[in-house]
Protein backbone atom coordinates (compact mmCIF):
# COMPACT_ATOMS: atom_id res chain seq x y z
CA UNK A 1 0.00 0.00 0.00
CA UNK A 2 2.54 2.39 0.95
CA UNK A 3 5.69 1.25 -1.07
CA UNK A 4 4.38 -0.51 -4.36
CA UNK A 5 7.90 0.07 -5.98
CA UNK A 6 9.28 -2.76 -3.29
CA UNK A 7 8.05 -5.43 -5.93
CA UNK A 8 10.12 -3.79 -8.92
CA UNK A 9 12.98 -3.18 -6.33
CA UNK A 10 12.79 -7.04 -5.23
CA UNK A 11 12.43 -8.08 -8.72
CA UNK A 12 16.30 -5.74 -9.61
CA UNK A 13 17.72 -7.61 -6.69
CA UNK A 14 16.33 -11.40 -7.16
CA UNK A 15 19.52 -13.80 -7.99
CA UNK A 16 18.24 -15.90 -11.07
CA UNK A 17 19.48 -19.34 -12.74
CA UNK A 18 19.75 -20.84 -16.01
CA UNK A 19 16.29 -21.77 -16.85
CA UNK A 20 18.06 -25.57 -17.14
CA UNK A 21 20.08 -26.86 -14.65
CA UNK A 22 23.49 -29.06 -14.98
CA UNK A 23 20.06 -32.16 -14.49
CA UNK A 24 18.61 -30.92 -17.58
CA UNK A 25 15.20 -31.57 -16.18
CA UNK A 26 12.53 -28.51 -15.10
CA UNK A 27 10.40 -29.09 -11.92
CA UNK A 28 8.03 -26.18 -11.81
CA UNK A 29 4.58 -25.94 -9.31
CA UNK A 30 1.57 -24.10 -11.19
CA UNK A 31 -0.32 -21.75 -9.50
CA UNK A 32 -2.09 -19.44 -12.57
CA UNK A 33 -5.55 -21.27 -11.91
CA UNK A 34 -7.43 -18.37 -9.64
CA UNK A 35 -6.78 -15.68 -12.51
CA UNK A 36 -9.36 -17.89 -14.39
CA UNK A 37 -11.51 -17.84 -11.61
CA UNK A 38 -10.54 -21.67 -11.44
CA UNK A 39 -10.24 -22.15 -7.38
CA UNK A 40 -11.83 -25.98 -7.00
CA UNK A 41 -9.72 -28.63 -5.84
CA UNK A 42 -11.75 -32.05 -5.67
CA UNK A 43 -15.04 -31.20 -4.11
CA UNK A 44 -13.89 -28.44 -2.86
CA UNK A 45 -14.89 -25.38 -4.86
CA UNK A 46 -12.97 -22.99 -3.48
CA UNK A 47 -10.17 -24.33 -1.95
CA UNK A 48 -7.53 -21.98 -3.83
CA UNK A 49 -9.47 -19.11 -2.71
CA UNK A 50 -7.52 -18.24 0.22
CA UNK A 51 -4.20 -16.29 -0.80
CA UNK A 52 -2.31 -16.25 2.57
CA UNK A 53 -2.95 -20.31 2.17
CA UNK A 54 -2.03 -20.82 -1.34
CA UNK A 55 1.05 -18.64 -0.78
CA UNK A 56 2.26 -20.79 2.45
CA UNK A 57 1.90 -24.26 0.55
CA UNK A 58 3.54 -22.30 -2.70
CA UNK A 59 6.76 -21.59 -0.30
CA UNK A 60 6.43 -24.85 1.23
CA UNK A 61 6.79 -26.50 -2.31
CA UNK A 62 9.70 -24.07 -3.97
CA UNK A 63 11.75 -24.89 -0.58
CA UNK A 64 11.90 -28.67 -1.24
CA UNK A 65 15.30 -29.68 -2.80
CA UNK A 66 14.97 -30.47 -7.02
CA UNK A 67 11.77 -27.94 -7.58
CA UNK A 68 12.57 -25.47 -9.86
CA UNK A 69 10.47 -22.67 -9.76
CA UNK A 70 6.85 -21.47 -10.39
CA UNK A 71 4.23 -20.45 -12.65
CA UNK A 72 2.07 -17.78 -12.41
CA UNK A 73 0.53 -14.51 -12.75
CA UNK A 74 1.49 -11.12 -11.31
CA UNK A 75 -0.14 -11.05 -8.30
CA UNK A 76 1.38 -14.62 -7.28
CA UNK A 77 4.65 -13.74 -8.33
CA UNK A 78 5.54 -10.54 -6.74
CA UNK A 79 4.17 -12.00 -3.52
CA UNK A 80 6.15 -14.60 -3.19
CA UNK A 81 8.90 -11.75 -5.04
CA UNK A 82 8.48 -9.91 -1.43
CA UNK A 83 8.54 -13.38 0.47
CA UNK A 84 11.76 -13.49 -0.94
CA UNK A 85 10.60 -17.30 -2.16
CA UNK A 86 11.74 -16.33 -5.77
CA UNK A 87 15.70 -16.55 -5.51
CA UNK A 88 17.89 -18.73 -7.32
CA UNK A 89 14.34 -20.03 -8.84
CA UNK A 90 13.01 -20.09 -12.48
CA UNK A 91 10.02 -17.62 -12.77
CA UNK A 92 7.63 -17.70 -15.70
CA UNK A 93 4.50 -15.20 -16.11
CA UNK A 94 1.30 -16.63 -16.97
CA UNK A 95 0.27 -14.77 -20.38
CA UNK A 96 -3.28 -15.16 -21.00
CA UNK A 97 -5.95 -15.63 -18.91
CA UNK A 98 -9.16 -14.38 -19.96
CA UNK A 99 -10.87 -17.48 -20.76
CA UNK A 100 -11.99 -17.50 -17.30
CA UNK A 101 -13.29 -21.15 -16.56
CA UNK A 102 -17.08 -21.55 -16.66
CA UNK A 103 -18.01 -18.65 -18.92
CA UNK A 104 -19.80 -18.56 -22.00
CA UNK A 105 -16.48 -16.72 -23.76
CA UNK A 106 -14.15 -19.44 -22.00
CA UNK A 107 -12.34 -20.75 -25.21
CA UNK A 108 -11.44 -16.67 -25.89
CA UNK A 109 -7.80 -16.70 -24.44
CA UNK A 110 -7.29 -13.31 -24.58
CA UNK A 111 -4.11 -12.00 -23.29
CA UNK A 112 -4.75 -10.54 -19.79
CA UNK A 113 -1.86 -11.26 -17.96
CA UNK A 114 2.12 -10.73 -18.60
CA UNK A 115 3.03 -9.31 -21.49
CA UNK A 116 6.52 -9.97 -22.95
CA UNK A 117 7.99 -6.74 -22.00
CA UNK A 118 6.53 -7.20 -18.10
CA UNK A 119 8.61 -10.17 -17.65
CA UNK A 120 11.61 -8.84 -19.49
CA UNK A 121 11.06 -5.69 -17.58
CA UNK A 122 10.41 -7.73 -14.13
CA UNK A 123 13.88 -9.92 -14.60
CA UNK A 124 11.74 -13.19 -14.70
CA UNK A 125 12.62 -16.33 -16.47
CA UNK A 126 10.03 -17.42 -19.14
CA UNK A 127 6.48 -17.04 -20.04
CA UNK A 128 3.66 -19.63 -20.73
CA UNK A 129 0.51 -19.41 -22.86
CA UNK A 130 -2.79 -20.87 -23.15
CA UNK A 131 -3.57 -22.55 -26.89
CA UNK A 132 -7.08 -23.90 -27.01
CA UNK A 133 -8.18 -24.81 -30.48
CA UNK A 134 -11.97 -25.64 -31.07
CA UNK A 135 -12.62 -26.02 -35.23
CA UNK A 136 -15.98 -25.23 -34.55
CA UNK A 137 -15.54 -21.79 -32.93
CA UNK A 138 -14.33 -19.08 -35.62
CA UNK A 139 -12.88 -17.05 -32.52
CA UNK A 140 -10.20 -19.98 -32.23
CA UNK A 141 -8.47 -18.09 -35.01
CA UNK A 142 -8.02 -14.82 -33.08
CA UNK A 143 -6.22 -16.89 -30.21
CA UNK A 144 -3.93 -18.41 -32.56
CA UNK A 145 -3.06 -14.84 -33.88
CA UNK A 146 -2.48 -13.31 -30.36
CA UNK A 147 -0.26 -16.46 -29.28
CA UNK A 148 1.70 -16.37 -32.36
CA UNK A 149 2.67 -13.10 -32.04
CA UNK A 150 3.43 -13.17 -28.26
CA UNK A 151 5.50 -16.19 -29.02
CA UNK A 152 7.56 -13.50 -31.61
CA UNK A 153 7.10 -10.33 -28.86
CA UNK A 154 9.10 -13.59 -26.56
CA UNK A 155 11.51 -14.81 -28.57
CA UNK A 156 12.94 -11.01 -29.40
CA UNK A 157 13.59 -10.96 -25.86
CA UNK A 158 14.85 -13.96 -25.98
CA UNK A 159 12.73 -15.54 -23.76
CA UNK A 160 11.45 -18.92 -23.56
CA UNK A 161 8.02 -19.06 -23.42
CA UNK A 162 5.90 -22.44 -22.80
CA UNK A 163 2.85 -23.19 -25.08
CA UNK A 164 -0.41 -25.31 -23.66
CA UNK A 165 -2.04 -26.96 -26.85
CA UNK A 166 -5.80 -28.53 -26.40
CA UNK A 167 -7.96 -29.47 -28.99
CA UNK A 168 -11.49 -27.91 -27.11
CA UNK A 169 -15.06 -28.36 -28.05
CA UNK A 170 -18.02 -27.94 -25.73
CA UNK A 171 -19.53 -31.16 -24.76
CA UNK A 172 -23.52 -30.61 -23.22
CA UNK A 173 -22.06 -26.98 -22.86
CA UNK A 174 -18.68 -27.56 -21.08
CA UNK A 175 -15.58 -26.60 -22.02
CA UNK A 176 -13.60 -29.82 -22.81
CA UNK A 177 -10.74 -31.05 -24.35
CA UNK A 178 -9.84 -34.03 -26.49
CA UNK A 179 -7.41 -35.89 -25.18
CA UNK A 180 -6.67 -38.69 -27.59
CA UNK A 181 -3.23 -39.35 -28.97
CA UNK A 182 -4.09 -37.91 -32.47
CA UNK A 183 -5.92 -34.75 -30.92
CA UNK A 184 -2.94 -33.93 -28.89
CA UNK A 185 -0.64 -35.14 -31.85
CA UNK A 186 -2.24 -32.47 -33.62
CA UNK A 187 -2.59 -29.80 -31.11
CA UNK A 188 1.09 -30.24 -31.17
CA UNK A 189 1.80 -29.76 -34.58
CA UNK A 190 -0.06 -26.60 -34.88
CA UNK A 191 1.59 -25.04 -31.62
CA UNK A 192 5.48 -25.79 -32.88
CA UNK A 193 4.56 -24.21 -35.82
CA UNK A 194 3.44 -20.76 -34.43
CA UNK A 195 5.57 -17.41 -34.79
CA UNK A 196 8.56 -16.21 -36.69
CA UNK A 197 10.56 -18.94 -34.97
CA UNK A 198 10.57 -22.17 -32.91
CA UNK A 199 13.95 -21.28 -31.15
CA UNK A 200 12.33 -20.23 -27.46
CA UNK A 201 9.12 -22.20 -27.33
CA UNK A 202 8.59 -25.00 -25.16
CA UNK A 203 5.58 -27.64 -25.40
CA UNK A 204 3.37 -27.99 -22.01
CA UNK A 205 1.55 -31.19 -23.17
CA UNK A 206 -0.66 -33.34 -21.35
CA UNK A 207 -0.80 -36.94 -20.95
CA UNK A 208 -2.72 -38.32 -23.46
CA UNK A 209 -5.77 -40.83 -22.10
CA UNK A 210 -3.73 -43.43 -23.15
CA UNK A 211 -0.39 -42.98 -22.07
CA UNK A 212 0.91 -45.88 -24.29
CA UNK A 213 0.38 -42.95 -26.72
CA UNK A 214 2.22 -40.44 -25.38
CA UNK A 215 5.58 -42.06 -27.32
CA UNK A 216 4.74 -41.76 -30.96
CA UNK A 217 2.38 -38.33 -29.79
CA UNK A 218 5.97 -36.75 -28.90
CA UNK A 219 7.26 -37.13 -32.04
CA UNK A 220 4.98 -34.65 -33.67
CA UNK A 221 7.47 -32.03 -32.52
CA UNK A 222 11.30 -31.67 -31.81
CA UNK A 223 10.60 -29.44 -29.08
CA UNK A 224 11.07 -29.62 -25.69
CA UNK A 225 8.36 -30.76 -23.41
CA UNK A 226 7.05 -30.72 -19.78
CA UNK A 227 4.14 -32.73 -18.79
CA UNK A 228 0.81 -30.71 -17.31
CA UNK A 229 0.29 -31.88 -14.05
CA UNK A 230 -3.65 -31.15 -13.91
CA UNK A 231 -5.88 -32.72 -11.21
CA UNK A 232 -5.55 -36.23 -9.86
CA UNK A 233 -9.25 -37.60 -9.57
CA UNK A 234 -8.21 -39.41 -6.50
CA UNK A 235 -5.84 -41.49 -8.40
CA UNK A 236 -2.62 -40.14 -7.51
CA UNK A 237 -0.14 -43.07 -7.71
CA UNK A 238 -2.02 -43.60 -11.58
CA UNK A 239 -1.06 -40.24 -12.14
CA UNK A 240 2.38 -40.61 -11.04
CA UNK A 241 2.88 -43.83 -12.90
CA UNK A 242 1.89 -42.12 -16.33
CA UNK A 243 4.26 -39.30 -15.60
CA UNK A 244 7.27 -41.82 -15.17
CA UNK A 245 6.34 -43.50 -18.57
CA UNK A 246 6.30 -40.25 -20.49
CA UNK A 247 9.45 -39.11 -18.53
CA UNK A 248 11.17 -41.31 -20.26
CA UNK A 249 10.73 -39.88 -23.95
CA UNK A 250 13.58 -38.09 -25.19
CA UNK A 251 12.00 -34.53 -25.49
CA UNK A 252 10.05 -34.77 -22.09
CA UNK A 253 12.39 -32.41 -19.76
CA UNK A 254 10.23 -31.97 -16.87
CA UNK A 255 6.68 -31.33 -15.11
CA UNK A 256 4.69 -28.49 -14.47
CA UNK A 257 2.26 -29.39 -11.64
CA UNK A 258 -0.06 -26.96 -9.70
CA UNK A 259 -3.04 -28.09 -7.87
CA UNK A 260 -2.31 -31.72 -7.41
CA UNK A 261 1.00 -30.93 -5.53
CA UNK A 262 -0.18 -27.96 -3.68
CA UNK A 263 -3.65 -29.42 -2.45
CA UNK A 264 -3.06 -33.26 -2.39
CA UNK A 265 -5.54 -35.37 -0.75
CA UNK A 266 -3.90 -36.30 2.23
CA UNK A 267 -2.86 -32.37 2.67
CA UNK A 268 1.32 -33.56 2.77
CA UNK A 269 2.09 -30.72 0.20
CA UNK A 270 5.96 -31.80 1.07
CA UNK A 271 5.34 -35.68 0.44
CA UNK A 272 3.73 -34.64 -2.54
CA UNK A 273 6.31 -32.47 -4.05
CA UNK A 274 9.20 -35.05 -3.04
CA UNK A 275 7.59 -37.98 -4.92
CA UNK A 276 6.93 -35.68 -7.92
CA UNK A 277 11.02 -34.47 -8.07
CA UNK A 278 11.59 -38.69 -7.33
CA UNK A 279 10.36 -39.30 -10.60
CA UNK A 280 12.62 -37.27 -12.52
Amino acid sequence: MRHPEAIAQAAARRARRPLVSGSGRLMIVAADHPARGALAVGDDALAMANRAELLERLVLALSRPGVDGVLATADILEDLLLLGALEHKVALGSMNRGGLAGAAFELDDRFTGHRAQDIERLRFDGGKLLLRIDYDDPGSLRTLHAASRAIDEMAARRLPVFVEPFLTGRVEGKVTSDLSGPAVARSVAIASGLGGTSAYTWLKLPVTADPDEMAWVCESSTLPVVLLGGEAGGDQEGVYEKWRKALSLPTVRGLVVGRSLLYPADGDVGAAVDTAVGLL
